[in-house]
């Protein structure tokens, strides 16, 4: 049985806040690090993407800057990988921050930075940020970082893949106040525990098991398509879906598959590095909201989306290795749910997908299919050993 916030000693304000969002209950990272955050700990927790942890270090964070009671400086940072992060962090903070009279802001890379500077010379307590759009507004003098009591540090596994890690500690080596540090990481090890090495202070480790995405957790279907016809299977299956995820290897395949699923007429937007934030922001969220059929991504640009009820996954491309296959999988096996994985091959790509099929221990038949075909419009009840 899950403690309640008021049982960790959230303040009744923050209470209320949450339950009037219908959170009453504690996850289990929230329950394990809540309590000695508040107590001026520093916390490193590991713990995966969904498993709750923004309101671990976000509740306790914003509790301890109330208390300071001496707004109108930077005094919390919170730093993350990525853009689309920044601004589901900052979402999900800003309500409480709001309530207890405190000012907070997302500085990400691809917003306007005059915008973010004026805010900033307004005062503003606690800042969400990517780290080169931080280092950024040091330089310019825009953020002093000399008062800030409290760091995060979030997705540190993330940060070091995506090569961050060296402006976290060229960040981190600016704070030379008293500080907590609070950092969460679905992985500890390598740069990650150098990190924890030099910038915490004894810090309170605690984990939560990982439950990772296995192959039982989904419907898999693998399918030889026609090069002419591949982009209308897509189309067949959207049409059919509720929400459908279509993973591309290239910026380019992303915004063609997008293009001519638009004249199929389904509903569907790219989603890459290459757009700006304003339209990758406004895509996800018709996603989310139901507005868009498909979405159609990178990997990398994947890494930042969180979206429950996606029913299909679509590999338009091969992915490169089982452990791809398994995180753009997984996307649909959000949140204890269930869907479909299927996978397009071109007579080219029968030899990498068997090797593929061998690390994934799938041994499944690769069925031809045509746009026209039925199957395609109920790919969670097809047995495809009825086609071979």
């Amino acid at each position: 049985m899950s403690k309640t916030f008021a049982e960790m000693g959230v303040a009744p304000v923050l209470v209320d806040v949450l339950s009037g969002r219908g959170i009453e209950k504690a996850f289990p990272i929230q329950e394990m690090t809540i309590g000695e955050a508040l107590e001026g700990h520093d916390i490193c927790g590991k713990a995966q993407t969904g498993s709750g942890k923004t309101l671990a270090f976000g509740i306790p964070v914003v509790q301890l800057m109330h208390s300071d009671k001496d707004p109108g400086y930077v005094s919390t940072v919170i730093l993350v990988p990525t853009r689309e992060l920044a601004v589901q962090v900052f979402t999900e903070l800003e309500p409480l921050a709001d309530t207890v009279g405190l000012r907070s802001l997302a500085v990400y890379g691809g917003a306007d930075i005059d915008k973010q500077i004026k805010k900033l010379g307004k005062g503003v307590e606690l800042v969400v940020a990517t780290p080169g759009r931080m280092i950024d507004l040091i330089d310019r003098g825009a953020l002093d970082v000399h008062q800030v009591k409290r760091v995060v540090i979030d997705e540190a596994d993330r940060m070091a893949d995506m090569g961050f890690l060296p402006q976290v500690e060229w960040i981190l080596r600016r704070i030379d106040a008293d500080h907590q540090t609070l950092l969460f990481s679905a992985t500890l090890d390598g740069a990650v525990d150098g990190l924890v090495t030099r910038y915490q202070k004894d810090p309170v480790r605690r984990e939560v098991e990982a439950e990772e995405v296995t192959v039982e957790q989904m419907v898999h279907h693998f399918v030889t398509v026609h090069e002419m016809d591949r982009n209308r299977v897509v189309g067949s299956i959207s049409e059919a879906a509720n929400r459908t995820m279509v993973f591309c290897n290239t910026k380019r395949a992303c915004d063609r598959l997008a293009e001519s699923l638009s004249k199929l007429g389904v509903v569907a937007e790219a989603i890459h590095g290459d757009l700006r934030q304003r339209q990758r922001e406004r895509a996800l969220k018709q996603f989310s909201d139901g507005k868009i059929q498909a979405l159609v991504a990178t990997d990398v640009a994947a890494r930042g989306i969180h979206v429950d009820d996606v029913d299909v996954v679509i590999h338009f491309d091969p992915p490169e290795d089982h452990k791809t296959y398994l995180h753009r999988s997984g996307r649909t096996a959000r949140a204890g749910g269930s869907g479909v994985a299927i996978t397009m091959v071109l007579w080219n790509q029968e030899l990498e997908v068997k090797r593929l099929q061998k690390r994934l221990g799938l041994d499944l038949p690769l069925v031809e299919v045509f746009s026209n075909d039925k199957c395609l419009t109920d790919l969670a009840g097809w047995d495809p050993s009825a086609n071979s």
